[in-house]
């Protein structure tokens, strides 16, 4: 039966050249990895890390990967760690980079899936249902939305998930971020990795909240189109505190009752994709983490159980659409962590990864699922066993 299997490694280890050891001694000498996934704390050297995993693998192993603000895997939510996940079976991969993401978002996309593309022999308006990306971006850029535009211009029905490469820094003016694209170390860029693959797949998203069916409109916006300066008609935070009945300081995201509580989703179909605003400003307009547009409507959500909603997730709707699932790579918002943190869940989340199937992952800086750019959102590439019915 056609399969793609993970196996996961973990260590603490900062020196280079014993991390690299330490974590491929704790793969089967059996595994031959197509594409090892690297997600390693900021605090880690990453180039002196990436060239010692690339003199250990086989030469054809393929390697993608990121700084993160925590990493992810079966036991948990860990800080200051190298997780490696080494993926096998069933698929061909192709791996592009966008450079220069700052300069020109929209052509480092483009490049990006244009280079995976190659690499797999298809041109990107041939992509199909046996294809799926997982993307990778310099988070600290803000360019989600424009590269997001390149890449799927020539193919958008082409599937995407992901999120942005992060940092342990929580000082704005000080974070940055790296990507491992292959023996490289790369920044200010953006990394597709293109999967094909005969084995059933799913792109996947879980977060904690209900649609409350309360609705505001944003009806002006600034020249970024990251602020929202009205809502509704009217001064945008006092109106957004009104209709949470909080006072604008009570807003900001990580308070018990601003925006991580209730925060707005879009609509699609019957998904509600988070784009959360992220906190109010001294001249009364509301950041939002995404771009925002001027008449656009959004709907209130309201916060739901943490732990169940992420339980839920694992051992009910993977299984479902997946059927049996044998590899996850995960894309958390750090977002998600900083609100368990602040409610006193954070145990109880770590501890819904124990039930997860085999996964690797890493705390993001905002995420991509299905093309857009979503944030408070735990986004998921999973392969199962066996072909689409």
């Amino acid at each position: 039966m056609s399969s793609v299997e993970l196996h996961r490694a973990r260590t603490l280890v900062t020196d280079p050249q014993q991390a690299a050891e330490r974590l491929l001694e704790q793969l089967p000498s059996s595994v031959k990895p197509k594409l090892v996934t690297v997600f390693a704390s900021r605090s880690h050297d990453q180039l002196a890390l990436n060239r010692a995993l690339r003199e250990r693998l086989p030469k054809g192993t393929r390697i993608v990967g990121t700084t993160s603000g925590a990493e992810l895997d079966n036991d948990g939510i860990h800080e200051r760690s190298i997780v490696l996940g080494a993926l096998s079976g069933d698929f061909d991969v192709g791996l592009g980079v966008g450079r220069d993401l700052s300069q020109d978002a929209i052509v480092s996309g483009n490049i990006a899936i244009s280079q995976a593309c190659d690499e797999l022999g298809i041109l990107p308006n041939n992509l199909g249902s046996k294809h799926v990306g997982m993307v990778i971006d310099d988070a600290f850029r803000y360019k989600k939305e424009e590269f997001l535009l390149g890449m799927l211009e020539p193919n958008p029905a082409l599937v995407l998930v992901g999120g942005g490469a992060s940092d342990t820094e929580l000082d704005p003016n000080k974070q940055s971020s790296e990507l491992h694209v292959d023996g490289e170390v790369v920044t200010d860029a953006v990394v597709c990795a293109l999967f094909k693959t005969d084995v059933r797949w799913a792109a996947m998203r879980s977060h904690w909240y209900v649609p409350t069916g309360r609705t505001l409109r944003i009806t002006r916006v600034d020249e970024t189109c990251t602020r929202a300066l009205e809502i509704d008609g009217r001064p945008a935070a006092k109106r957004y505190a009104e209709l949470l009945g909080v006072t604008p300081e009570d807003l900001e995201f990580g308070k018990p009752h601003g925006f991580a509580t209730q925060p707005t989703a879009l609509r699609v179909g019957r998904e509600y994709f988070v784009r959360a605003p992220w906190r109010p400003l001294e001249d009364g307009s509301i950041l939002y983490a995404n771009l925002i547009e001027e008449g656009t409507e959004l709907e209130i959500m309201q916060l739901g159980d943490i732990v169940r909603a992420t339980n839920h997730f694992f051992r009910e709707e993977l299984p479902h659409r997946v059927g049996n699932p044998n590899a996850l790579i995960l894309f958390q918002c750090s977002g998600r962590q900083w609100f368990a943190d602040a409610v006193g869940k954070r145990a109880e989340l770590a501890q819904t990864f124990t039930t997860a199937p085999p996964a690797v992952g890493f705390n993001c800086h905002f995420e991509i699922y299905c093309g857009f750019h979503i944030n408070t959102t735990l986004t998921v590439l999973a392969f199962g066993s066996g072909t689409p019915s």
